[in-house]
């Protein structure tokens, strides 16, 4: 599901920096340097001349992180001359550990646009009774979670209970509204509901049919049968203290299916983005629905079924998700912000092919990038997922891509992928050209943008402003304006709002205060640092290539 939109971005900063009234310490002004200082590979010359013809009276543009500047759009579907609308889902049953371990099951997942592994948490032996509702309970009874309250439907179903009309039509909007509790209540809820439904439902369907609820031949009034459920969604197991016995356990997959791996790009964030690079926890009963997305930047996902009861799934290849952003829009629905559940019918009339199928206690699915998908609940049952990025060309360029696109959208990235791209060059040598080309050019337009940013303070403000070296400390989290919700590297333009230190980007500051006057300016990486960086970012040839 869609996160909520994060509290106001507060950063923690020295308040000495905050005057230049007799500083107890010293302060150190950046040194600017010639753009030109390092080397920018195919990029030099261009750089060059932007640094000659920018002007010191205007703030520098954004740059692109996608190479040539492209302008991200949604894509146009691919031309087929005939197309199976219903395709069997990629699946593998499990037999060995040689199988599991096989290096060939890595390319098998991130050959398809969603597949499911069966038989894999028999083959390792997972306990799943460890995430099991009981085990919760006794693990952290009083650990908060969040609810979404929902209406039960069939899953090839979405009514909209808001007409006065029958029968009530199909519609692509997803109501649900939000709340919270414990681990301990909703576990009640839950026992409470099968005990309920079972019940009640004992001579009759647990999902209501269309008939049902159009055809005015129901005992009930069609609004009235349908069910008003609780989902319990994002149950945070992040904490190593609380739940060690738990996020242990996982360890037993392999490498590129685990939360934290070398060749996992999330595990390079260096703190912690709840539910990518931690796990989460799902609490579900029949008709819990996660509405249709894609993953935060497009990155793949991991999603294993505890049980006791069995979960379908719906997924469309990414290269489909342009025809669906339109159907979006056309239904009144934000993509990107909105809660929405699309009508197959409208998919199929799209020649949109749609993978349905069911998960099964202990089955894992795995979700490749920029799949859209959406799920819900046959039975009562727990899921556990968290996000993965293969350290491949075509991931870290879809995740840039959704990064830009983002962007123009007004629309918070999750993972800050420029600083995520300093970590991936400090930490991985790369041996895969395309891939290091992409990096490179990240890397390369970071560094412009900051230069030209303290070529732009250094004429435009001259000694009216001090930038000030504050490093950044162990976990911390990467800042964001508070503005425009863009990612903010290296150089922060710090204000005190009711007595709170908050970020902001240049071009939002400047629209606030034009002269920067009531503004800090901290740096948190030496330039000189980031240029040997960027230097020492070398193609790495393996050993069969030479």
């Amino acid at each position: 599901m869609h996160p909520a939109k994060p509290p106001i971005d507060i950063i923690r900063i020295d308040k000495r920096l905050l005057t230049n009234e007799h500083l107890s310490i010293k302060t150190k002004q950046i040194k600017l340097e010639p753009i030109s200082s390092f080397s920018i590979d195919k990029n030099e010359n261009e750089l060059s001349k932007i640094h000659k013809h920018s002007s010191s009276s205007t703030p520098p543009t954004s740059v692109s992180y996608l190479p040539d500047g492209r302008i991200p759009t949604p894509p146009q579907p691919p031309k087929y001359s005939s197309i199976n609308l219903k395709p069997t889902t990629p699946s593998l049953i499990l037999e060995t550990l040689d199988e599991v371990m096989s290096p060939q099951l890595q390319h098998y997942c991130i050959s398809h646009p969603i597949c499911v592994l069966r038989g894999i948490s028999n083959v390792l032996k997972l306990d799943l009774g460890l995430f099991s509702t009981k085990s919760l309970v006794e693990t952290q009874p009083d650990h908060q979670i969040e609810v979404r309250t929902q209406r039960q439907q069939a899953s090839d179903e979405n009514f909209d209970f808001t007409a006065m009309t029958i029968p009530l039509k199909n519609i692509w909007k997803c109501e649900s509204s939000r709340s919270y509790t414990t681990i301990a209540k909703y576990a009640q809820y839950q026992a409470y509901s099968y005990n309920d439904m079972i019940k009640d439902d004992f001579n009759e369907p647990l999902l209501p049919s269309t008939n049902n609820l159009t055809n005015g031949t129901s005992k009930k009034n069609s609004t009235s049968c349908v069910r008003t459920i609780k989902f319990g969604t994002n149950v945070d197991l992040s904490d190593e203290k609380k739940w060690s016995i738990q996020l242990n356990e996982l360890t037993k997959l392999p490498l590129f299916l685990r939360v934290q791996s070398a060749g996992n790009l999330l595990s390079h964030i260096g703190y912690t983005i709840l539910g990518m690079n931690s796990v989460q926890l799902y609490m579900k009963v029949p008709g819990s629905r996660t509405p249709g997305h894609q993953e935060n930047n497009n990155l793949c996902a991991i999603n294993i079924n505890i049980g006791p009861g069995d979960c379908e799934w719906f997924g469309v290849d990414h290269q489909y998700w342009g025809v669906i952003h339109t159907l979006c829009e056309k239904n009144g629905v934000n993509y990107l912000t909105g809660s929405w559940w699309p009508i197959l019918e409208d998919l199929y009339d799209a020649h949109v092919p749609v993978y349905r199928f069911i998960q099964k206690p202990g089955d894992l699915v795995f979700i490749n990038t920029g799949c859209v998908h959406w799920v819900q609940a046959i039975g009562w049952c727990n899921n556990i997922a968290w996000n993965v990025g293969p350290l491949t060309y075509t991931q870290y360029y879809a995740a840039i891509e959704r990064y830009e696109w983002n962007k123009l959208n007004s629309y918070k990235s999750i993972v800050p992928m420029i600083h995520l791209t300093w970590n991936i060059a400090r930490n991985i040598r790369v041996s895969d050209s395309q891939l290091h080309e992409l990096i490179k050019f990240i890397l390369s337009q970071s560094l412009k943008y900051i230069q030209l940013t303290l070529k732009y303070l250094e004429e435009q403000f001259g000694s009216n402003i001090i930038i000030r070296k504050q490093l950044r400390t162990s976990n911390e989290p990467v800042h964001y304006c508070i503005t425009c919700d863009y990612e903010v590297f290296n150089l922060l333009f710090v204000k005190e709002i009711d007595r709170k230190h908050v970020v902001r980007c240049l071009d939002c500051a400047l629209q606030y205060d034009k002269q920067l006057e009531n503004v800090v300016v901290l740096y948190q990486f030496i330039l000189d640092d980031l240029k040997t960086m960027y230097d020492q970012f070398q193609l790495c040839y393996a050993p069969n290539m030479k």
